[in-house]
């Protein structure tokens, strides 16, 4: 069985475009028939140039070649040229590419892919929900509003998660990378007070204001966060660090919270 056509499928969502401007498939097919669907994540060109790098990609490193050669093909796109870099635009190409090729044995094997990346270890994983606008708000004022991101993260609460993601210092803007003013972490608390009033103890709040800031002004919001114990913040180099981890009820220390499947 070896990797033959390749079709590169570009969506775009419905304004406001939540998840991105734009979403790029690739679409392998072996020639034996079985076809794989991956996604190119990370893809720092815009989407007619990025078709190009993709087939590149494919052609060069991955044509011709059994779908089972993961790392060898990996291997050629990265090291390609003597660069031996991660190269976002390659490597955003290469990762679509690559789940297509697991996606391939999969259905070559009739498995799941997790059993053929060493099998599962956990019956359920808990998850998070970025906050999204509900029907009946306003998507231009939305992300300033903290009565209506609170709704929200109500509603993403009986919906099953138990976390919730979101931005309180506003939304990123050209001039990100600076360390947070006063008023960045005063802005920031008004706006989380309604998260922590409707509700008991169990809901942990995931702040993700890394990308505005410049380490280490993330961590100087610790300083100020003394009374929401139930907030993380998001980190480049530590995904989610709880500022303190809740008094979960009925259950062992030791234990894992239940959350979203």
């Amino acid at each position: 069985m070896k990797l033959q056509d390749l079709e590169v499928i570009i969506t775009a969502p419905p304004a406001p475009g939540w998840g991105g401007r734009y979403w790029i498939f690739v679409k392998v097919t072996t020639d034996t028939g079985v076809t794989g669907i991956g996604e190119c994540y990370a893809s720092s060109l815009g989407p007619s140039t990025m078709v190009h790098v993709i087939h590149d990609v494919f052609e060069r490193h991955m044509q011709g070649q059994s779908p089972e050669d993961i790392e060898l093909m990996f291997r050629r796109a990265y090291s390609s040229g003597f660069t031996q870099r991660p190269d976002l635009t390659v490597m955003g190409a290469f990762s679509g590419l690559e789940i297509a090729c697991w996606d391939i044995l999969g259905k070559d094997r009739d498995r799941p892919v997790w059993a053929l990346l060493g099998g599962k270890m956990n019956e359920r994983i808990r998850a998070y929900s970025y906050l999204y606008p509900l029907e009946h708000h306003d998507v231009n004022t939305f992300w300033g509003n903290a009565d209506q991101t609170a709704e929200a993260a109500t509603a993403a609460l009986a919906k099953g998660y138990t976390a919730v993601k979101f931005d309180p210092a506003g939304p990123y803007t050209l001039r990100g990378g600076h360390m947070p003013a006063m008023s960045d972490i005063t802005q920031s608390i008004a706006f989380c007070r309604p998260f922590v009033k409707p509700w008991a103890i169990r809901p942990i709040y995931c702040l993700a204001p890394t990308v505005s800031f410049q380490p280490p002004g993330p961590f100087g919001w610790a300083l100020r966060w003394n009374g929401f114990h139930r907030f993380g913040l998001k980190n480049p180099s530590h995904p989610i660090i709880l500022l303190k981890w809740p008094r979960w009820p009925a259950q062992s220390p030791r234990q894992s919270p239940q959350g979203s499947a």
